[in-house]
């Protein structure tokens, strides 16, 4: 399992953007870069640098992914048709931590990766322990009933700083979700802007 060893909002700061929407970011109080450099001018960033830069910020915002899988990610992205920057972006939202997430079962893309390795998450009825299990439409993902009181859980559903996208239809009562479809770019409610166009340049030069 890999696992995410700098600090989380680090990433943040170092973007100069609230990744994740989260009201305890710091770049709400301090929008520089961490470290003693962070306040430092910055110049014109390259092409290459543009391009490094969305590819850390798509990566980074789903929490603890290797490089190596994500990279996964693109390849299949460019062997499926159609736009590959928005084949990349329905293969990462129909990884099943991503739709634990997106159905506002946990309070964040972390707390899904956990929440889904401890087993407390089913897909069509039969428990499913593996983050990245890719979930198809049509596909009911559940909380399991011995989980549905834990306190995560409670304080999750009634986050007021994110709404449930509508190609996930789920229900809070039961605390089921169900994939609609794969959704594209336009359809993922990223807190910031999200250029998976530029993370396919890089990866093609």
């Amino acid at each position: 399992m890999s696992k995410r060893h700098a600090a989380k909002y680090k990433l943040d700061r170092r973007m100069g953007q609230n990744i994740w929407g989260r009201p305890k970011s710091p770049v709400n109080r301090r929008e520089y870069g961490p470290g003693q450099h962070g306040q430092r001018r910055k110049g014109k960033m390259s092409d290459f640098g543009t391009q490094l830069r969305a590819k850390q910020k798509l990566k980074g915002y789903y929490g603890s992914i290797s490089e190596r899988q994500f990279r996964g990610y693109y390849a299949e992205a460019v062997r499926m048709k159609g736009d590959s920057g928005e084949n990349l972006v329905g293969l990462l939202e129909c990884r099943l931590d991503a739709v634990v997430y997106r159905a506002k079962f946990v309070p964040t893309v972390f707390a899904a990766r956990q929440f889904v390795n401890h087993g407390h998450v089913t897909v069509n009825g039969r428990k499913v322990n593996i983050p990245s299990y890719s979930v198809k439409p049509g596909d009911v993902v559940a909380v399991k009933d011995a989980s549905k009181q834990m306190i995560l859980v409670l304080e999750a559903v009634g986050l007021a700083e994110r709404d449930v996208p509508d190609y996930l239809e789920t229900d809070h009562t039961k605390m089921t979700t169900k994939l609609a479809r794969v959704p594209t770019l336009t359809d993922v409610p990223y807190p910031v802007q999200m250029e998976p166009n530029l993370v396919v340049e890089f990866y093609s030069r």
